[in-house]
């Protein structure tokens, strides 16, 4: 059904699912109290579908079923006094404005504007509590973020600030900062078929990066990826990506 439909968020806290073909609503999720920020579905069963809200909520949902969501995510696993009940189940103690699936659909990455990511397991919905650090996060509406596929480990490629981090999914490292835009970045996507990553920002550039084709030197600390401005093999490095904390 996921491949049939597509899903809007919008400012309403309710979430349509339209049909393709004809363009008509098909029917409305509700169970949110404020606005959609963001939404996505799951690629290992079509019918499951991930939103994420401005009240601090993420929830899962069959499509299938009219009735309530499957799981409403909860940043204490349960565990934390006065959590109990749909009330205080909160993933983020901030508006909930990103979500992305792993490549295999097991796990859900979900950022909020408390400068948290957190690792969630779309089955049982516990949180794995994989420590990130701080992911600075203060964008008012949804942030487009975007994992690896056919990587070992897996990265999440997340817009921060002018730049992109790169952390591994499942043991929370910072790998690389990547840098060439010169404002906010707001939307990564990766292309499995090239490897490559597509950045673009509020500077009216669109990015692309690609795998370092040098082997590093051992003290060498500079980035995994490089930008490409061309489609051309000779991957000029004029936008220089630096890890340093240099402006």
């Amino acid at each position: 059904m996921g491949y049939k439909h597509i899903t809007i968020g919008t400012k309403s806290p309710k979430v349509q699912l339209c049909d393709l073909k004809s363009g008509s609503c098909s029917h409305i999720l509700q169970g949110h109290y404020q606005e959609v920020l963001a939404v996505c579905w799951s690629p290992r069963y079509e019918y499951i579908l991930a939103t994420a809200s401005a009240d601090t909520r993420v929830k899962l949902w069959d499509v299938r079923r009219a009735s309530a969501c499957l799981i409403n995510l909860d940043q204490h696993n349960g565990k934390k006094s006065g959590a109990a009940g749909e009330s205080g189940h909160t993933a983020h103690n901030g508006r909930a404005n990103g979500l992305c699936f792993s490549s295999d659909g097991l796990h859900l990455l979900t950022i909020g504007t408390d400068d948290r990511m957190r690792l969630w397991n779309s089955s049982s919905g516990e949180n794995t509590l994989v420590n990130y650090g701080k992911v600075c996060n203060d964008s008012r509406k949804g942030l487009k973020f975007t994992v690896s596929r056919g990587c070992s480990p897996e990265f999440a490629f997340v817009p921060y600030g002018s730049t992109v981090a790169i952390y591994t999914i499942y043991s929370g490292e910072l790998i690389t900062m990547l840098r060439g835009h010169y404002s906010s970045v707001d939307c990564c996507v990766f292309q499995p078929n090239f490897q490559e990553l597509y950045s673009s920002g509020r500077d009216s550039n669109i990015l692309a990066w690609v795998p370092s084709l040098q082997e590093p030197e051992p003290d060498d600390t500079s980035e995994k990826l490089i930008p490409q401005q061309s489609v051309k093999p000779a991957y000029e490095d004029a936008w220089s990506s630096s890890s340093s904390d240099e402006e």
